[in-house]
């Protein structure tokens, strides 16, 4: 039976709702089957029972229950005949709804998503509280940025906190030193400014530049809010540009002749490279 899904969504109760358009009403002992891309392994849902609804063309399936382990998980529908994998014209992406799916406290972030060929997936990831990247810039001699405090919990409103925006330079240090792991680090800070979960930062990039008299390195930002109890990684993932690394390029700057520019890890988190 064809199915195709026209709306996939993950509610803020980790359900995984879909509209399905089907040539007609699925049959008994229908299943759904999410496979995990890289091990082959596999959840099965029985729809109609218990963890997962089926009315009409909507079908409701709660994660939680399936544990399922990070990675990409694709879709399948299991019928008599055999595994059908299920096509999907929706985008599943939506930045006001990641925004507010992230405002909750979590350990595992559940995204529906469509393929580059046209099929349902499920993306899971481990979920940390962070500072999600949405702005970065240079100017006036200041690294800026804004953005929005992921999965700590904290309230959407106008309440202030007290926070700080941190520059860490890591460099090796002597075999005998085994503070920091081994490592010392150079730090440059700043207050920021938090209201509700939008925050706003900037620090002198003369003083990062002046700070290091090598002026070669990888500076590593972080944000210390009060009520949060880590640090949080500056970071950018709540939308649909993997691998900013390859995709997003800044211009530099030149402070007092060293260029600085703000780049991406492998794994979408900010850093600011000087000297490079």
């Amino acid at each position: 039976m064809r199915v195709v899904v026209t709306d996939a969504e993950v509610t803020l109760a980790d359900v995984l709702s879909l509209r399905l358009a089907i040539e007609g009403p699925l049959r008994s002992g229908t299943r759904l089957v999410l496979r995990h891309r890289v091990s082959g392994v596999e959840r099965e849902v029985a729809l109609g029972t218990s963890g997962a609804e089926a009315r009409g063309a909507t079908l409701a399936v709660s994660l939680a229950p399936l544990t399922l382990a990070a990675g990409r998980w694709d879709a399948y529908l299991f019928e008599e005949e055999g595994r059908t994998r299920i096509r999907s014209v929706d985008p599943g992406f939506s930045l006001d709804h990641l925004d507010t799916y992230a405002l909750s406290k979590r350990t595992i972030a559940y995204r529906a998503y469509r393929t580059r060929n046209g099929y349902l997936a499920l993306k899971v990831s481990d979920a940390e509280p962070a500072a999600e990247v949405r702005a970065v810039w240079f100017r006036e001699g200041r690294f800026e940025v804004t953005g929005l405090l992921a999965y700590t919990g904290l309230d959407d409103d106008d309440s202030r906190h007290e926070a700080r925006l941190s520059l860490q330079r890591r460099q090796p240090s002597p075999a005998e030193d085994v503070r920091d792991g081994g490592r010392t680090a150079t730090t440059v800070a700043a207050a920021a400014t938090v209201q509700g979960v939008r925050f706003h930062a900037a620090v002198s990039l003369v003083d990062v530049v002046a700070a290091d008299p090598e002026g070669v390195g990888m500076w590593e930002p972080s944000l210390e809010v009060e009520g949060v109890p880590t640090p949080l990684r500056l970071a950018s993932r709540l939308d649909d540009v993997d691998g900013k690394r390859r995709r997003l390029h800044y211009p530099a700057l030149r402070v007092d002749g060293v260029p600085v520019r703000p780049c991406y890890t492998a794994d979408d988190e900010l850093r600011i490279e000087v000297g490079a």
